[in-house]
Formats: structure tokens, sequence, C-alpha cells
């Protein structure tokens, strides 16, 4: 049969999508293991934002009724299929009300609770995340506003689990999670990579005022978004240096390696390259910490690194750099600054500011001497020899562990499974055929467990 041309000179109207056979986990998969949470990410692509004809940029979904329509059906569709128990979205056109109450429909006669937070400045688009009534209770609702270039945003949730995953006897372990959803900002050239990092530093920096600010208890920390970069980006590092674990990697023992960063991916953007970005971070309450602030610095010093060596400069020419015109064999903090400045990292509304600027001297100046010599150049920014991160604890008996002492227990997850849809982006391939958005849908499958918890780590 021909199919039906449209006067408009455009394709047929799409037609809802056939959903196939898929590995997943359903509503009814996650019931049959007791006391699992599920949790899927998924950057959803605003019409605002797909195009449809590479040769006329100007044309989007967004002018489509029908396309944007069926597509989203189809992406909810999705949603309730695997039913999880947090669903963390971006890119959500929250500047469409038929779009929004479409969703908060479907997905409140499912069950779910949610919540929206749009961009600042009216970009279009923004966050929603829901959880469902069935598994959570809301305790707080957070909104974090970044203010800076991207408009970029973030959601704050602090639920607790509705049915114990214990009984009385561990009643006392509070059965709580913190949950983070956000977008980061494109890297769009290497300047923006400051402020990348300080999105995530300001994420960080939220979840301990708050958990300060109502004193509680240690419980896990879950991350999820489109965090815009790789598994060999700066904000990967820095998140590993804080103890978390991307959730993926750890569901199928994918280790932080170059060899292992191009294992899967999860996105096609708009200069067609295919990458791995989407991830659900997991930080137990058990982990060791440094200090967040240690952590940052460390991460700009990698990226004062990294743009050293972009510029093709070698170590004893980076060093030369950075000591400006100063007479000795050392870098004076003026001279430090005029080379963060020349790096594009101060100097303008979304850099470094005098601050962060002193708290970086004063780490790179290890003896206190008011100088940076050759030696901490090179132990601070050239080779500096970072902590590793500890990998996730093996899954324990559900039995109070008995160690002769009374020890405080702590509610954590162990990562039971992870997958990515289409099952092609698991092998590094984007399959052309795939329509429901340029990223793929991320879920992850948790396993409660209690883990010993000791002062002061927790």
């Amino acid at each position: 049969m021909q199919k039906k041309e449209r006067s408009d000179g455009l394709a047929p109207e799409p037609k809802p999508q056939q959903r196939k056979k898929k590995r997943g986990f359903g509503y009814g998969a996650m019931r049959g293991s007791e006391g699992c949470v599920s949790c899927t990410t998924f950057n959803i692509l605003a019409p605002i934002y797909k195009r449809l004809d590479k040769e006329d940029q100007s044309r989007r979904e967004s002018q489509y009724r029908a396309y944007w329509l069926s597509r989203n059906q189809s992406i909810i569709d999705r949603l309730l299929a695997d039913l999880s128990s947090i669903i963390c979205l971006q890119e959500v056109w929250l500047g469409n009300d038929e779009l929004v109450n479409m969703y908060e429909k479907r997905l409140g006669d499912a069950g779910y609770i949610s919540f929206k937070l749009a961009r600042t400045n009216n970009r279009g688009d923004g966050l929603l995340t829901a959880v469902h009534r069935d598994n959570f209770r809301v305790i707080n609702y957070r909104e974090l506003l970044f203010n800076d270039f991207g408009d970029r945003v973030a959601q704050l949730l602090h639920v607790e689990s509705i049915v114990p995953f214990w009984q009385s006897r561990s009643s006392s372990i509070e059965q709580q999670i913190l949950i983070v959803n956000t977008h980061l900002l494109f890297p769009h050239d290497s300047s923006l990579c400051i402020v990348r990092l300080q999105q995530v530093y300001k994420i960080l920096q939220y979840i301990e005022s708050y958990q300060k600010e109502h004193k509680l208890s240690p419980m896990p920390i879950i991350l999820c978004g489109d965090w815009n970069g790789s598994k060999r980006g700066h904000v990967y590092k820095f998140l590993r240096s804080q103890g978390f674990v991307s959730s993926y990697d750890t569901a199928h023992q994918y280790t932080d390696s170059d060899a292992d960063a191009h294992k899967w991916v999860s996105h096609r953007n708009h200069r067609g390259n295919i990458c791995g970005v989407d991830f659900i971070w997991l930080l137990n309450p058990n982990k060791h910490r440094k200090p967040l602030k240690t952590s940052w610095n460390e991460a700009v010093f990698g990226i004062i690194k990294y743009l050293l060596r972009s510029a093709s400069l070698s170590e004893d020419n980076a060093f030369a750099f950075l000591k400006a015109d100063s007479p000795g064999h050392y870098v004076t903090y003026s001279g430090f600054c005029q080379a963060l400045c020349q790096l594009g990292l101060t100097g303008h509304p979304n850099g470094l500011n005098s601050q962060e600027t002193e708290d970086l001297w004063i780490q790179a100046d290890i003896d206190g001497d008011g100088v940076m010599d050759y030696e901490e150049f090179q132990q601070r920014i050239w080779s500096p020899l970072l902590e590793q991160p500890e990998e996730i604890f093996e899954e324990g008996s559900d039995e109070e562990i008995n160690t002769g002492e009374e020890r405080q227990q702590a509610f954590g997850f162990n990562v039971k499974d992870a997958v990515l849809f289409p099952p092609e982006v698991e092998k590094g391939m984007w399959p052309e055929n795939y329509s429901l958005s340029d990223h793929a849908p991320l879920t992850v499958v948790f396993s409660p467990v209690r883990i010993p918890c000791d002062q002061p780590v927790c």
C-alpha cells in the first residue's frame, strides 16, 4: 500500500511506536526481588531542541504537535512499562502545558508523585523527578538554581522507604535516601570545564549543608542525570574522588581505565559524536570521603594541567609558563594568578573568583613559604599522587555483624543490575532506528544492605 503524503511536504504523521520485547526491569520484576529499589534517568530531548532537518536547522519538532506528542507518549509508555521506584527526567518541555499535563497525569495515575523545575531565564525546558508512592514518602524537596552560564538547575528529594527493608529488630536503622536530578552544561569549549565542575561542587556543597542543617543520620545518596561528560572527564574524576561510584560501571565491573572508557555510550550529540554521559551515581554512608574542598582543588589542578598540555607544553615549559617573569626558579602568587587568567580560568563572570584562586594557591604552596617551587608544582599539578577511591563494598549478610562490640548500623545499597536501552549502546554503538531521544534511558536496580558505620566517617 502506498503511504499517504502530507500536503506540507513532511513525512506522514508518525504512529505510536510498537514496543519491542527488551531486557529491562518491569514493576513485576522489581517486586519479585523483595526490597529492591529501581531508578531510571533519561534525557528525553525537548522538542524545542530536536532538529527535523539537517539542511534546515530552524525546523524543530516543537512546530509539529503530532510529532512531539507521539514521541513523548512512547517515552511515557516505556517509563510505565518499567515502573521504576524513582524516575529522573531531563529536558522536559516545561514551556508546553499540554506536554507537562500529559506527564503529570499519566505518572500520577500510575502512582507517582512528581516535581518539576524549569531552567532559569525561561529557557523552555527543565527537570522532572517522580517517585512511586508505593515505595517512598517524600520528606523534603529542595530546588537548586545555579544562576550561572547555561541557566542550569538541580532537584534534591529527601525520601523514606514506605515499607521497611528489615523488620522490627533493625527498625532503628533509618531507611532514607537523598536523590538529586540534574543536567550539567554542555562543554562547548574548554573554558566551560570550570563552570561544569562548579555546578557539581555546588550540588555536593548543598548536600553537605542540608545534612548538617537537618542533623541527618547516615544515608545513601543517589545522583542522577545527564552529566554531559564522559568517564575521562574532570566531573567524573571529581565525583569518584568523593567516593561516588557509577552504578552502570559497577554492575558491569568496568574500571576507570581508558580501556573501559568507551565500552558503552548513552548519547549521540548534536555534533554526531556518541559518548557515555548519563549516570546514576551512588554514595554509601560507609565511604571514606576526603574534605570536599580538597577534592575541588585537586579537580581544578587537573583542569590546569589539561589546559597546559592542550597548549602542547612540556613539564618544564608548563612550569616556566606559570612562573612567568619571576626572577627565581619558583612561581609567585601574582604569576600564578596571571597564568590562570591566560588559561581562561579567571577574569570573567564564569571563572574562578578571588577566594577560590587564593584557596588553590594555599594548597599549591605546600610548605607555606609564599612561593611554589618545581617540586610543589609536580606534586600538586603535573604528577599528583591522588588517593584512589574505594570500590563498592561486597554484598553482606542480612544478619547483624558481630564484632564483639556494638557498632553503629547504617542502611546502604549494592548495585544489583543496570541496563541501558537500546541494547546496542551497551556495546558502544548507536542504532540509526532508535527514535525515542538522542539519549538512552539508564535503569539501575539497587538491593538494600546493612553496613557497619563507624564515626566520624559517617
